[in-house]
Order: C-alpha cells, then sequence, then structure tokens
C-alpha cells in the first residue's frame, strides 16, 4: 500500500479557500468583491484569494455583470426598486460602475414610472381616505418611493395621480 505524500500547507489554504467559496456560492450568488472580502475578513493571503477567485471566475461561478442583471431584475420585481437605489445597492457589493450601467440600461423611464405606479396603486388600495389627510398620505407615499430610489418630482406626479385616480375610484 502507497501512501500520498503530505500535502503543502499552501495546498491546504487553497483548497480551504476555494471550498469556503463554493459554500458561500451555494447559499447565494455573489459578487467578485464579496467573495474576496470574505476570504481576508478569513485571513488568506491576496495570492491565494486571487487564484481562487480567476479559478471560479474562469468556469462561470463568479460573474459580476450576471449578478448585476439578477440582482436588479429581481429587487425591481419583489421590492418595486428604483434605479438610484439598484445602483447603490450593487455598489454596496462591490458591483463595477460600467457593470451597473449595463445592468439598468435596459429600465427606461417609462418602466421605472410604471412601477412607482403600481407601488402606489397597491399602498393606495390599503389607506382609508378621508377628505383631510392628502397631505398626510401625500407625504408618506412620496416617503415611501424615494426610499426606493425614484427621484421626487416623479415621486411626487406619480402619487398626485394615483390619489386622483383613487379618490375617483371610490366616488363610483
Amino acid at each position: 500500500m502507497t501512501s500520498c505524500p503530505p500535502q503543502s500547507t499552501s495546498e491546504t489554504r487553497e483548497e480551504q479557500a476555494h471550498a469556503l467559496c463554493l459554500r458561500l456560492l451555494t447559499a447565494r450568488p455573489r459578487t467578485r468583491s464579496e467573495l474576496a472580502g470574505q476570504l481576508a475578513k478569513r485571513g488568506y493571503p491576496d495570492e491565494i484569494a486571487a487564484t481562487i477567485l480567476n479559478r471560479l471566475a474562469a468556469v462561470g461561478l463568479i460573474d459580476d455583470a450576471d449578478f448585476a442583471e439578477q440582482w436588479v431584475r429581481s429587487r425591481r420585481a419583489r421590492a418595486g426598486k428604483g434605479k438610484r437605489a439598484l445602483a447603490a445597492e450593487l455598489r454596496t457589493k462591490g458591483v463595477d460602475d460600467d457593470v451597473i450601467a449595463a445592468a439598468l440600461d435596459g429600465i427606461d423611464a417609462g418602466a421605472e414610472r410604471l412601477r412607482a405606479e403600481q407601488l402606489v396603486e397597491q399602498k393606495l388600495r390599503r389607506e382609508a381616505l378621508t377628505d383631510t389627510d392628502d397631505t398626510k398620505v401625500m407625504r408618506r407615499l412620496v416617503g415611501m418611493l424615494a426610499r426606493r430610489g425614484y427621484n421626487q418630482s416623479m415621486a411626487v406626479a406619480v402619487v398626485n395621480e394615483g390619489l386622483a385616480a383613487e379618490r375617483d375610484r371610490r366616488r363610483v
């Protein structure tokens, strides 16, 4: 029976780093920057991290452009985020500005406004509207859109139109 020669420490560290990245990627997709941060946090040298990340990118397990596109699609559909909020979220994930711009390129102003209108309509259906609380409702809805990354002028216009439409709907 032959025995295997003992592995060198750097190979073992590389394998550990690789296993860590695979575990992290199993939980959810991550950016190259997120994985690099996790490796650094756990004390892996930059050379090992670069080797592992390059290997994972070469086989397609790390793709920041694909991550950004999926993130934008998901966060717009589920959370109703606007372009500004999506860009900020992607920046915190370590995605390059060029990749962010490409991912957000598919969202035109009309699509963003339509999503804001849907959000306002959903909220207004649950609001108890009285004659005296338009400013309170207006402030609340514009604030909700602003927190989701929509610009203020569009938010005010969408909320005004939504309030008028909801009042008309309730009159009938």
